[in-house]
């Protein structure tokens, strides 16, 4: 038997409480992870809701609420970006989807063409949400991110029934530096894009956060404030929005929205 104080017995003891650790960590990590999806799910669900202006910022929204809006109000699809069609219902369930996910997995992606937006891999498929009213599809919320000043920037944009005015906005990811490209977290700024216009006449993503300030949305639809000392941040957020709103986006399907009433 190795003596207590022996070299070889702290090896030992040392070894084995790494094992048991090692295993505790592991069957904690797996053991956690259904619950670990599910309060991503209700996170990102949430911010659908604040996009969709369905919540305000700041409200509490309990599990229950969050269910109670998508099985009376909100239907989640996936949109195939190739073509700009809905995927046919139960081929994948839609609310389990994990876009972001998708785009690493080199079965589930595809590279992205050649853009401003820091978009290296596309998911083959994306999702959206059909917020709805006595049955009838008001608005659209999308998906979007791209490349920031230090990482990436993850949000939702909400649509109205004319596929192009914007009706709510958030970011529920993002590193931006802390009172200057991080108000784009900020409610007040977000508030700002309401009423403006995704698309100019011609229909090109024309929106974009300009240096200064815009006008007003009836007279100035396609342009929103900049955000002070956050050029960079401004700059990527047009770049992020406008490659998510053409066709290499979700550009196909939202004329389809517009011109067929896709729902």
């Amino acid at each position: 038997m190795a003596k207590l104080d022996s070299p070889r017995y702290t090896i030992a003891f040392a070894t084995a409480v790494c094992v048991v650790c090692a295993l505790m960590v592991s069957v904690a990590a797996v053991s956690l992870q259904p619950r670990q999806k599910a309060n991503a799910r209700l996170y990102m669900e949430k911010n659908v809701l604040l996009a969709a202006g369905l919540v305000k910022p700041g409200q509490p929204v309990t599990v229950r609420d969050v269910e109670g809006f998508f099985e009376k109000d909100i239907q989640a699809r996936l949109v195939d970006f190739a073509t700009g069609e809905l995927v046919p219902e139960g081929k994948i369930d839609a609310r389990a989807y994990d876009q972001r996910a998708a785009r690493a997995d080199p079965a589930a992606s595809h590279p992205a063409p050649p853009n401003t937006a820091g978009i290296g891999r596309m998911p083959n498929y994306g999702i959206v949400y059909f917020v709805k009213q006595g049955g009838e599809v008001r608005q659209v919320v999308i998906a979007v991110e791209g490349l920031g000043m230090w990482g990436t920037i993850y949000g939702f944009l909400s649509l109205d029934r004319d596929g192009s005015t914007v009706r709510g906005l958030t970011y529920y990811d993002q590193r931006e530096t802390p009172g200057l490209g991080g108000e784009i977290a900020n409610p007040a700024w977000q508030a700002l894009w309401l009423g403006r216009h995704a698309y100019d006449a011609q229909g090109h993503a024309a929106i974009r956060v300009i240096k200064g300030q815009a006008g007003p949305p009836d007279k100035d639809p396609l342009h929103v404030d900049g955000l002070s000392g956050a050029t960079v941040t401004s700059n990527a957020v047009t770049r992020l929005m406008q490659y998510w709103l053409s066709d290499d986006g979700y550009g196909k399907f939202l004329r389809r929205f517009r011109e067929k009433g896709v729902a």
